[in-house]
């Protein structure tokens, strides 16, 4: 591409340093829908692989006390279970923002897409449990998180951008 094109076009593929370019709303709706089925990837992980044990509060829970919210009384009950949709929608926003972030990124500059995504979901455990959630008292920071809980932090962000990337590249493929 030539220096002064646009960013975010169509354009051919080539061998250039970045990555042809997209418009940018295909990129920002890529990102959407991956950060969207992603947030369900990382919940259903959570099912299995808990990510706290049942004495910690849930760390969005906490973000949104610290807000003045009175996060605990956001429930609905579903199937004969209550449920917090204050952090629900906590966990939905923040994937789906760094599905944007991650898609509208990647269309620059490809290394951003190292192992599908995975390294992209290393980063941001590093930086929300070592340095945000620690920073903010949320919890604690990852060099103290129990075994059991640093790996299913580790393998659910892991899946999670893992699927925020296949969400993009079902999108940017177009229609089948």
């Amino acid at each position: 591409m030539r220096p002064h094109d646009p960013p975010f076009q169509r354009g051919r593929p080539h061998r250039a340093r970045y990555a042809p370019r997209i418009d940018l709303r295909t990129a920002i709706w890529a990102g959407l829908v991956g950060g969207c089925l992603a947030s369900f990837t990382k919940w259903g992980v959570e099912t299995i692989l808990p990510a706290r044990r049942p004495d910690r509060p849930s760390p969005p829970v906490e973000m949104l006390k610290s807000l003045g919210l009175h996060a605990d009384a956001m429930t609905y009950r579903y199937s004969g279970q209550t449920m917090n949709y204050g952090a629900v929608a906590t966990h939905q926003v923040f994937s789906m923002t760094f599905g944007v972030l991650y898609a509208v990124l990647a269309e620059r500059y490809p290394a951003v897409t190292w192992g599908r995504g995975t390294g992209f979901g290393l980063v941001v455990t590093g930086a929300f449990h070592g340095v945000v959630l620690p920073l903010g008292g949320w919890a604690p920071p990852i060099w103290k998180l129990p075994a059991d809980e640093l790996s299913s932090e580790m393998f659910g962000h892991l899946l999670w951008a893992w699927t925020i990337d296949v969400g993009r590249r079902e999108v940017l493929a177009g229609p089948a």
